[in-house]
């Protein structure tokens, strides 16, 4: 007896607020002592890139966009630690924190700038000050500057990118109900290319004229007014909520280049003070 195919079910991605993520060390979290051991072998990008795909099933990296943007930051991110000649274990630790940093920055479509780099400054100090178990001491002070001048210029300046490419768009469907009347049928493709302004053939056949009558109030036109005046406040509204959303995105857009001024002009007085502070702890 053979039995029909079950229906697949689509899951709807849940959406995930902006919250705040506890920092921990992260040394051969990601990449173990023979991942780095394949990739110092590597003579080439390609032979790098062969073995992150390995390591991290990025196979479709050259036919996916996504996933070819996943491989070059980790593919830079090591070139970085190359070239800067990082030790194993401060090249795993830096991966581990450009890796999570990102997928903090992915976890919600929602604005969650403010949580990803104070996650992103806390995973750094985890691997700066030496206060075991909670954080060691694996990164100098000048490295502490090098790591974050270099996230910040490849990653926080692109944060809008990545989140665009990575995370779905959200969309609002509105509802109305009025007291005393019936629910508003849902839209047609009709009232759709009438709101989008598209004239819509429809083909009619003639009817006869019909007898001449009496006058009598006509129940469509009253609901084309309704219709009407629905149109007209939902555009104002909507108009409204668009300009509220342009002046967040303004200011949210402040706020950040504030911050990378910060970062970049303090972030290496910060590091000397905190690795000032272990020195006295020590």
């Amino acid at each position: 007896m053979i039995l029909p195919d079950e229906p697949q079910i689509q899951e709807i991605p849940k959406i995930i607020q902006p919250r705040n993520h506890k920092a921990k060390v992260s040394v051969w979290a990601d990449l173990t002592v023979d991942d780095l051991d394949r990739i110092n072998e590597s003579l080439n990008a390609d032979h790098i890139k062969m073995v992150l795909a390995d390591v991290f099933h990025l196979d479709d990296h050259k036919t996916s966009l996504k996933t070819g943007i996943i491989m070059d930051l980790y593919y830079y991110t090591l070139q970085f630690a190359r070239d800067n000649k990082f030790s194993k274990e401060q090249t795993s630790a830096f991966f581990s924190i450009v890796k999570k940093t990102h997928e903090v920055c992915i976890e919600t479509p929602f604005g969650n700038l403010d949580q990803t780099f104070s996650y992103f400054k806390e995973m750094v100090l985890c691997h700066a000050v030496n206060r075991p178990p909670h954080s060691i001491e694996l990164f100098s002070a000048d490295q502490v500057r090098l790591v974050t001048e270099y996230t910040v210029n490849t990653y926080f300046r692109h944060f809008k990118m990545y989140k665009y490419a990575f995370t779905p768009l959200v969309r609002l469907d509105l509802s109305i109900n009025y007291v005393g009347m019936p629910p508003t049928p849902p839209p047609t493709e009709a009232d759709e290319g009438e709101a989008a302004g598209e004239e819509i053939p429809v083909e009619t056949e003639p009817e006869p004229e019909p007898p001449a009558q009496s006058p009598q109030p006509d129940e469509s036109e009253a609901r084309k007014e309704l219709r009407g005046m629905i149109q007209t406040f939902l555009a104002e509204e909507i108009k409204k909520m668009k300009t509220s959303v342009d002046d967040q995105l303004r200011s949210t857009e402040e706020v950040l280049n504030k911050k990378l001024d910060v970062a970049e002009g303090g972030g290496g007085k910060k590091s000397g003070r905190n690795s000032a502070k272990g020195g006295k702890k020590k």
